[in-house]
């Protein structure tokens, strides 16, 4: 697979406070979270886009539909079974087949303009050139391991003063209840975000959108358009068991390694 061409003619880029007011005003405007990106990336004109997780492609095809100037849109996703992905759409892998192809049908409208890369982010992103997107868009694998290695790994793939966004920006890390792995995308997202130098907004609909600096080192920051968002703290919402059933479990297990140790007879 050859890699991707970068990104060499200018694009739309602006500072934290157009990007605010910008993203203010499509929230207020925005019934779903497709009318929300796709009014934002038609009002900033990006053309080379990526979206990780593309599942059945209603999101690729909104934007794809909605927005002429995206001339290459770069789906990633394995569209298989992953044996240690413990989330809900980790389906069959020949379930997975039939959505892969129901993610195409959406988008052969814009087969030209579509690159399909059939892989984890890890197995695809070396074939992506550095700065040579305007924005991605993360919507995988939302566990703490799963957003840490999307962000990281797209981060040099996008230009400076590009966009990384994403999906399931939720208050609450147990977006699918206790049988399933924490869905850490808040507060993962900030402290990333963070570390970057760059600032992230809390859209809408669970979104969130990180605008990379442009050039300038600044020290970042978390604006939340919501106001959904309180202490980015877990302890509030992953408490450690109670002191007297950590003395009880602690009790138990020095009683069986006291009986392992009894000489048999």
């Amino acid at each position: 697979m050859s890699p991707t061409v970068g990104n060499d003619r200018p694009t739309h880029s602006a500072d934290g406070g157009d990007v605010r007011a910008l993203l203010t005003n499509v929230s207020a405007r925005s019934s779903s979270r497709a009318e929300l990106w796709t009014s934002f990336l038609a009002a900033t004109g990006l053309a080379r886009v990526a979206e990780v997780g593309v599942w059945k492609g209603d999101f690729a095809a909104a934007l794809l539909a909605g927005c002429p100037a995206i001339d290459t849109y770069l789906m990633i996703d394995p569209w298989r079974h992953l044996d240690d992905w413990n989330k809900p759409a980790n389906v069959a892998t020949d379930t997975f087949e039939t959505i892969r192809q129901e993610a195409m049908a959406k988008t052969d409208f814009a087969a030209s303009r579509r690159r399909v890369m059939r892989g984890t982010t890890l197995e695809v992103v070396d074939t992506i050139d550095d700065g040579s997107l305007d924005f991605a868009y993360i919507d995988g694998d939302h566990t703490l391991r799963g957003i840490i290695t999307d962000l990281i790994a797209m981060r040099p793939k996008i230009r400076a003063g590009g966009f990384l966004g994403g999906d399931d920006f939720c208050p609450s890390v147990w977006q699918h209840g206790p049988a399933y792995e924490p869905t850490l995308v808040c507060p993962a997202a900030v402290h990333v975000a963070l570390a970057m130098r760059a600032t992230i907004f809390a859209l809408p609909f669970n979104q969130f959108l990180i605008a990379m600096p442009n050039g300038e080192r600044g020290a970042g920051g978390f604006v939340d358009l919501g106001g959904r968002y309180g202490a980015l703290d877990l302890a509030s919402q992953v408490r450690p068991p109670h002191a007297g059933a950590r003395a009880r479990l602690r009790g138990a297990l020095a009683a069986l390694r006291r009986r392992a140790g009894r000489p048999r007879g």
